[in-house]
């Protein structure tokens, strides 16, 4: 759905415009746009729910265990911390009895439009003072009220992300609020870390440190 609606959305840019700007830190949205997404089989509902039923009964240990035993060749560059993306692996091998790699066909798309990434660097101390700056704005605009209110729906894996599952346990009374806000920061620092590690194999980034005086046009020219 992404990929359809920003490549919709790009081509309208393109009528009145020569550029079109992205901007995200989320490697498969953008992969998805620029290098367009593998189709991966139907999940019936009964194995989706019978994962996620038996990762909240056993915890990521128990996650990590079956995919190790039942999809060896995912889990040997997966990220094993990331229990969405284990429970992803593991419904795709139990509907289908084949690796979810046999379905990323690694073929690029090419997309009738130029394509120029552009990273940008922090210091990893400004990177940490500006990720904890931000969850307490976050907090003090309403996060802990925003996160009571879903409450109802703490069980879709839509919200079981950062930000939410640290305050969800909060609310179950399993640790203070302020241990859940400092985990929430811990978690951020965590994944962003994992995000530098995906973007830093994408060879055809250009990284530049925001403290470099470098005008972001001369790079965009020199690519044509």
């Amino acid at each position: 759905m992404f990929e359809k609606f920003a490549l919709e959305t790009v081509e309208a840019i393109f009528q009145k415009h020569q550029f079109a700007v992205m901007v995200g830190g989320t490697g498969l949205y953008v992969n998805a746009f620029c290098n367009g997404i593998d189709e991966m089989p139907e999940i019936p509902s009964i194995i989706r729910e019978k994962i996620i039923s038996s990762y909240k009964k056993h915890g990521l240990i128990w996650l990590q265990e079956e995919v190790k035993h039942k999809d060896f060749e995912f889990w040997k560059t997966a990220e094993q911390q990331n229990p969405q993306r284990l429970m992803r692996a593991l419904e795709v091998v139990e509907t289908t009895g084949k690796s979810i790699n046999s379905f990323k066909q690694i073929k690029k798309i090419e997309r009738p439009f130029n394509i120029i990434k552009i990273g940008l660097e922090l210091s990893r101390n400004v990177l940490i003072n500006r990720i904890n700056d931000r969850v307490d704005v976050m907090v003090k605009e309403g996060l802990v009220e925003e996160v009571k209110s879903l409450l109802p729906y703490k069980h879709l894996n839509a919200l079981q992300t950062v930000g939410y599952k640290e305050l969800f346990e909060y609310f179950d009374g399993n640790c203070s609020l302020d241990f859940a806000i400092e985990r929430i920061k811990i978690n951020t620092r965590q994944y962003a870390k994992r995000q530098m590690t995906w973007f830093k194999k994408d060879l055809s980034i250009k990284w530049i440190h925001v403290d470099q005086k470098i005008d972001i046009s001369e790079i965009i020219n020199s690519c044509f």
